[in-house]
This record gives C-alpha cells, sequence and structure tokens, in this order.
C-alpha cells in the first residue's frame, strides 16, 4: 500500500520519540517501532535484552543484512497497518531512510532533538530493560547509534523538532505538525481511515 502517509522519526535515544508516538496514536496513526525489530530479534536468539545485547545484535543485523535490513523487515509492518498514516519509530541510518522512501511516496521524516543531559536523565528515569544504568553506558549506547548513521539521518530531516521544554507545549507541537501531515496526506489523496 504504496498509498500511505510514512512519517519516520529519528533522535537520539531518550531524546523523545516515544511521546511522538504517543500523539499519533491519539491521531489515529498506526505505529511501527523499528527498535522492536531488534528486540524481538535478541529475545529469538535467547538473549537478555540488554543494552549491550541489544546493540550487538543492531550492528550484527546490519551486518548480515545490510544497513536497510531492519527497514525492510519494517515495511510489511507498515503495510499492515490499517491506518493509512503511519509512524516509524526508530529510523537510524540514512540507507533505512532512503528505503522507506522508494518504498512509500509520502514521506517525511522528523528528527527530534534533545541534549545529552537531558536524554540520559530520561533513559535513566524510564528504566526499560536496554536503557543506560550509567553515564559510560549511556555514552556507549551514543557512539553506537552515531556509527549506524542517526546523525546524518538527523541532519537530512525534513523537519527538526526541539524537545527541552514542557511535555505539554512538545505535545502540542508534535500534534500541530502531523496534523499538518495528514492534511497533505489528503491533498494528495490519501485519507485515514
Amino acid at each position: 500500500m504504496k498509498g500511505k502517509v510514512v512519517v519516520c522519526v529519528a533522535g537520539m535515544p531518550g531524546a523523545g520519540k516515544a511521546v511522538v508516538v504517543e500523539v499519533a496514536k491519539e491521531l489515529g496513526f498506526g505505529i511501527v517501532v523499528m527498535g522492536d525489530e531488534v528486540r524481538e530479534e535478541t529475545k529469538r536468539l535467547d538473549l537478555e535484552p540488554t543494552p549491550e545485547n541489544v546493540g550487538k545484535i543492531m550492528l550484527k543485523m546490519r551486518e548480515e543484512g545490510g544497513p536497510a535490513v531492519v527497514a525492510k523487515r519494517c515495511i510489511p509492518k507498515i503495510e499492515g497497518q490499517k491506518s493509512k498514516a503511519v509512524i516509524v519509530d526508530g529510523v537510524r541510518s540514512i540507507y533505512e531512510a532512503d528505503e522507506f522512501r522508494r518504498y512509500f511516496p509520502s514521506f517525511k521524516l522528523v528528527a527530534i532533538h534533545a541534549s545529552p543531559e537531558t536524554r540520559f536523565t530520561r533513559l535513566f528515569k524510564r528504566k526499560r530493560s536496554d536503557d543506560p544504568a550509567s553515564w559510560e553506558t549511556f555514552l556507549e549506547r551514543d557512539w553506537r547509534e552515531l556509527h549506524v548513521g542517526v546523525g546524518d539521518v538527523i541532519a537530512s530531516s525534513d523537519v527538526m523538532l526541539v524537545n527541552e521544554g514542557q511535555r505539554t507545549a512538545f505535545k502540542t507541537e508534535i500534534s500541530k505538525f502531523l496534523k499538518g501531515v495528514i492534511r497533505i496526506g489528503r491533498s494528495k489523496g490519501t485519507s485515514r481511515s
């Protein structure tokens, strides 16, 4: 279903991508989380979902399947969404963005930015199994993400949203952006169901 409006979200860990997903859900977008592919692969290999294991599997998947492997695995999940508008959380390389751009003509890439200190605090408080418990682990994770190419994705995004202030204000900004994307999709003949 190439008629879908696909919004890919990029950002360093803890920047606020999950807030974009939260707002998108409220607006009726379908949701595909690229990191879930890596976590599922980690689980399939019977590994504990630690930051180190998930990071190693992320790199291994790209090494074995090419730099766009995670995007390719997500395309059927995007197509399977009932909604015509879909958020893809966690684009980490230009290759992934290009794969989505080739497949979905109505494509937007939005980058979320927050300072390292802000991001570390958020991740530390979130305490997901693959979140860093120390500043050193946080820096290692950042390095892995940058090594894969997330910095290039952020630099080449269509839109950059800064998430340093109040959550409510950030959600309002996201909502405004996503409603604009839906309007553009409708004007191109694609409507949200």
